[in-house]
């Protein structure tokens, strides 16, 4: 089963403590069972308060893990938490109210993985040749032509029985933008200092009870 990928901006509307989603080190987390769980506790602020966000800056990279340093007061490696000291860490000295039976820390429990942040999103305008309606979306790279029909359902419920086609061929479903042939040029435009938004592969969708050769 492929994995589900999300653009920054999805992420980016569930940013309250009853909707709560970060994303770091190339994926999404759904945060809101940990909040639910642990309402009212002030640890929660740090992360409450970054919802919505990208927060990797909070790991190692390499190790997967919350970044450490050297405590000045007490020579000891702990959590660096430069936003606050959040859910599962531990206090930088022993105390007898912190408890540490609750099991792996969020960060490392696949069970509030969503899916996987994109690496590189793009837009493309789809026209319905049956409508003439037009409508620009931001999609992943990552994604096959059927994962960027199901973004497409909300405009259009009936879009699985369209033949989508780009420069007059048919597109492959299980195929990516890219390896269908429509490239993103948003690197080239930004050289040239152009508005790309003027120029955005555009995919025609033709009724399969009306197909006719573009």
């Amino acid at each position: 089963m492929r994995p589900k990928y999300y653009t920054p901006t999805e992420v980016a509307v569930h940013n309250t403590l009853k909707d709560c989603w970060v994303s770091f080190l190339g994926k999404v987390y759904d945060l809101t069972p940990l909040c639910e769980r642990s309402q009212g506790d002030v640890l929660l602020k740090p992360i409450v308060a970054s919802a919505g966000k990208d927060i990797s800056h909070w790991f190692d990279p390499k190790l997967k893990d919350i970044r450490t340093h050297i405590d000045p007061t007490t020579g000891c490696k702990i959590a660096y938490t430069p936003t606050g000291r959040f859910i599962h860490i531990p206090p930088a000295c022993p105390r007898t109210d912190w408890a540490n039976d609750f099991g792996r820390p969020w960060w490392k429990d696949d069970g509030y993985c969503v899916g996987i942040l994109s690496k590189k999103t793009r837009f493309i305008k789809i026209i319905n040749t049956l409508t003439s309606q037009e409508q620009v979306i931001e999609v992943c790279s990552e994604e096959i032509m059927s994962e960027i029909l199901e973004r497409y359902l909300k405009y259009n419920a009936h879009a699985a029985s369209y033949t989508w086609k780009y420069n007059g061929s048919n597109l492959e479903m299980d195929k990516t933008l890219d390896q269908n042939g429509v490239g993103d040029e948003d690197e080239e435009f930004y050289k040239l200092s152009m508005n790309d938004d003027e120029f955005l592969p555009a995919i025609h969708l033709y009724f399969n009870d009306d197909l006719t050769e573009a």
